[in-house]
């Protein structure tokens, strides 16, 4: 191939093959090439029985491509024909276009090389660095391996020992040892099957060299095509595919798309998928309800009858086959496609029954009287499904409604305004039932989505009722009790059934001012009629009063009558304000305070009012003077050049309304006189003045005041005094660590000294009785706490005397009861401890021993503080 002067440039593969071919092993039914006759087109090429194209003779410059047409003669008269293009310096193309350098047959068959034998024409360039025609290998190859693919010779073999190699992807690179060559011969192979969907090509360097390493010929490139083999099925992105088409759909209606993919080369029959549906089901209305399209994978309706109603789902299994759908030499996968039928409004709601009735008692509201049942077939809860009821005719005056049950769908006929049966005994209504959506086209509405419904009115005790309501009536106020008003009378509406008697009472009446005549409904007052009351709002009255009829069952209707009561001047003003004060010193322009009055009554019976200083006294008019501001207001002020000490003064004045006749009042407003700041307003020394309290008595009850915060003061310096010489005073040990019952309990033994938590250091002889020879003379404590080196004192013999050891304690008592700041024990406490270095010595010194009996009579001789140790432990005859 490589170095070598005659090179093999196509083979030629005939389709229609009966037997397996020789070159792409792929070709089923192929003939034998034996029985077959190439003929080129261009007498400068030739065409072998293998298929080889070889030159004819030397081609030295291409300057142009060349193409020609090479023609196969078989057996039966068959012809296949094909065209070849060759160009310079290019390794060919494998496109399945026809004008590439090596052709591929209409079989489909890529070329394969063979060895490139020597004998055979001269190649398609002379010079050295020949043009690199590719290998092409079959993928999947059977073997065996390692298997030849050409033979690369150089011209200088013949005179030198030459070395090949190839180097690159595959040979010396990963994946390696895919290729080899034999140093020698320069035969390259391929050692193992090729994928082309692992990898679909190679490119090699061959190289030459002598036996010492020297380049002989240039490295050629080396261009190897894994040709593809059909050994991949075809995969669905999807096993499962949904799709949805309405019902009534036209033939033609696109549905949905299933895809399949093919890893084998797509440009070849290998990798060409096409689609088919293998079933459908189920087989309503016909087997074939859909078909696809082949090469796109589209499924779209092909025959017209889709009815939800009958088939509402279909299954289709849909085959995908490689070789362009070939199913003898394809191989193939299915998917399964599920198709909804959707709804579509093509059924109209349709009544149950031509006619319905019900009946439905007078004055009811919002309850149902008749029941409409439909049945639809489409899809149950969707628009082409819910139902609308309509009232077309029947019911004018709008009783009646019919609300759609969202569960059953039925139509419930509502009674939404009472029915009065003296009005109307019965209704015909007329019905008409439609679906949310709007009907399909071409689908006529039904004759029974029309009926009509029949509705009774029931005769019920309707109760009485008053024509006016509430009743509004005008009195004055003051009325006197006996009084008629008015005669408040009800009326009843069952005017078909027999007379029923109405008897009247009173309902609510606030003020009880009212009564009712219980057969008529005359209304007469029973008190005076009181504007001013609190039960009166907005000069209104309100009561209520009840009529009850005899009926079966009696029924009973209220009714309100409303009194206004005009106003008439029954109420005096009142002053206001009822107190104020006033400087005893200030400008005249503000010299007063400001009055009005206030009178229960109402125009024209209150204000404008007339403010009056009464003539007597004569020191009213001499002192005080009104001057009128307004209608409402005056002022009150002090004359002028008239000065009052401060105090509170009670000055009458006399009011009037306007009223015909009018009414007056005499009041009373207390004013304070008092001494005023800068601002005008009375000082706090001044408030008290004004209470009626001179200078000299304001001073005393200060200084009163000023004493008692002292004496208060002292108090609690005492107290507090008290408390710190108290706190000065502590006793020895705690109280509630007082041990001096425990002298009583000898008969019970302890856990020695380590179970004692008291302050043992009490106990002690004291270290220095510094701290009590400051004391006066006479008997002294020996049991307080040392704060000097303990004194010495003479050690007393190991068994005292008892009459030391009673002298010992009775002055130790003599110094505890006649020290005041002793705490409440004495010292006794003091054998309450055993140890060394006490002078007091032990306990056991008492004469005691631990054989013989002991005499503890002389315990009776300490008094009662050991009469119990004494009861105990001394002579008896119990013991």
């Amino acid at each position: 191939w490589l170095f070598a002067k005659k090179v093999v440039l196509a083979h030629f593969c005939p389709r229609e093959c009966r037997c397996v071919c020789n070159f792409c092993n792929t070709c089923m039914d192929i003939v034998n090439l034996n029985s077959v006759d190439f003929q080129s087109g261009d007498p400068r090429f030739t065409v072998l029985l293998d298929g080889a194209i070889y030159v004819r003779e030397d081609v030295t410059i291409l300057d142009k491509p060349v193409q020609f047409t090479i023609s196969a003669h078989g057996p039966n008269s068959q012809v296949w024909k094909t065209v070849v293009q060759l160009s310079a310096n290019a390794p060919p193309s494998l496109q399945p276009n026809g004008k590439e350098v090596i052709q591929r047959g209409p079989c489909s068959c890529h070329p394969v090389p063979s060895v490139w034998p020597e004998h055979l024409g001269a190649p398609a360039q002379t010079e050295e660095g020949l043009g690199d025609p590719p290998i092409n290998v079959a993928e999947n190859s059977r073997g065996p391996f390692p298997q030849m693919l050409v033979s690369i010779r150089s011209d200088q073999d013949q005179d030198i020992s030459i070395r090949y190699s190839i180097t690159g992807v595959g040979a010396d690179q990963p994946p390696n040892e895919v290729f080899s060559i034999d140093p020698m011969l320069g035969k390259m192979f391929v050692t193992k099957p090729l994928d082309r969907e692992h990898r679909s090509s190679y490119h090699l360097r061959a190289h030459a060299v002598d036996m010492n390493g020297n380049q002989v010929e240039n490295p050629i490139d080396l261009y190897i095509f894994v040709i593809d083999m059909n050994d991949n099925r075809p995969e669905f992105k999807n096993q499962v595919y949904n799709g949805s088409v309405d019902e009534g759909s036209k033939p033609g209606t696109y549905v949905m798309h299933v895809s399949a993919f093919d890893a084998d080369d797509n440009t070849t029959a290998n990798g060409m998928v096409r689609y088919r549906i293998l079933s459908q089901t189920p087989h309503s209305p016909i087997p074939n309800m859909f078909t696809i399209n082949s090469e796109t994978g589209d499924i779209v309706t092909v025959a017209p009858g889709l009815d939800r109603e009958k088939v509402s789902q279909y299954t289709i299994i849909v085959q995908a086959t490689d070789m362009e759908g070939n199913l003898n030499f394809g191989l193939s996968n299915t998917a399964t496609a599920i198709i909804t039928i959707t709804d579509i409004n093509d059924n109209p709601p349709m009544l149950t029954s031509r006619t319905f009735s019900g009946e439905v008692p007078e004055n009811r509201v919002d309850v149902v009287v008749a029941n409409l049942t439909v049945i639809d077939a489409d899809q149950p809860h969707s628009p082409n499904w819910n139902a609308i009821y309509r009232i077309i005719s029947g019911d004018p005056t709008g009783h009646f409604t019919i609300r759609t049950d969202p569960v059953s769908n039925d139509g419930m006929v509502t009674v939404v305004k009472a029915v009065d049966f003296e009005m109307n005994r019965a209704f015909m209504l007329t019905v008409v039932v439609s679906n949310q959506a709007h009907l399909a086209s071409g689908i006529q509405s039904s004759l029974q989505s029309t009926a009509g419904v029949t509705i009774s009115v029931q005769d019920v005790n309707e109760p009485p009722y008053f024509p006016t309501n509430p009743k509004h009536i005008r009195f004055e106020e003051g009325v006197a009790a006996g009084t008629r008003l008015e005669t408040f009378s009800a009326s009843d509406p069952d005017r078909l059934q027999m007379q029923q008697i109405i008897r009247y009472s009173k309902l609510n009446d606030p003020a009880n001012w009212l009564s009712i005549n219980r057969t008529n409904g005359q209304i007469v007052t029973t008190a005076i009629l009181d504007r001013e009351s609190s039960y009166v709002k907005g000069n209104i009255y309100e009561a209520t009063f009840l009529a009850t009829d005899n009926g079966s069952p009696p029924a009973s209707g209220t009714g309100t009558l409303q009194i206004h009561l005009i106003d008439i001047n029954d109420n005096s003003p009142t002053l206001v304000p009822k107190e104020s004060q006033l400087c005893e010193r200030t400008s005249r322009s503000v010299h007063g305070v400001n009055i009005t009055a206030a009178d229960a009554d109402t125009d024209p019976n209150a204000g404008p009012f007339v403010f009056e200083l009464p003539s007597f006294p004569s020191s009213i008019r001499r002192n005080w003077t009104i001057t009128r501001i307004s209608g409402d207001y005056a002022r009150l002020g002090l004359r002028y050049q008239i000065y009052l000490e401060p105090g509170v003064y009670e000055v009458p004045i006399i009011v009037s309304d306007s009223g015909n006749p009018p009414q007056s009042n005499r009041s009373v407003i207390k004013l304070k006189v008092c001494p005023c700041d800068e601002h005008g307003d009375c000082t706090t020394l001044g408030a008290v003045a004004a209470a009626g309290l001179g200078t000299g008595a304001i001073i005393s009850i200060l200084i009163c005041i000023i004493i008692l915060l002292i004496m208060v003061l002292l108090f609690v310096v005492w107290i507090k005094r008290r408390e710190k010489e108290r706190q000065t005073k502590q006793l020895l040990i705690d109280p509630e660590d007082d041990v001096r019952d425990n002298i009583l309990k000898y008969d019970e033994e302890g856990g020695g000294e380590e179970d004692q938590d008291y302050d043992l250091s009490q106990l002690q002889q004291p270290d220095s009785l510094e701290h009590i020879i400051s004391k006066p003379p006479g008997v002294r404590r020996v049991d307080e706490r040392p704060i000097i080196p303990e004194s010495q004192f003479p050690i007393r013999p190991v068994v005292p005397h008892p009459g030391d050891i009673g002298d010992f304690i009775h002055e130790g008592l003599r110094a505890a009861d006649n020290d005041p700041t002793a705490p409440p024990y004495d010292s006794l406490l003091v054998f309450d401890y055993e140890g060394s270095g006490s002078t007091a010595g032990s306990v056991s010194s008492l004469n005691s021993s631990s054989t013989g009996d002991q005499d503890y009579d002389y315990l009776n001789d300490w008094g009662p503080r050991f009469k119990k140790l004494a009861d105990m432990y001394g002579g008896g005859a119990d013991e």
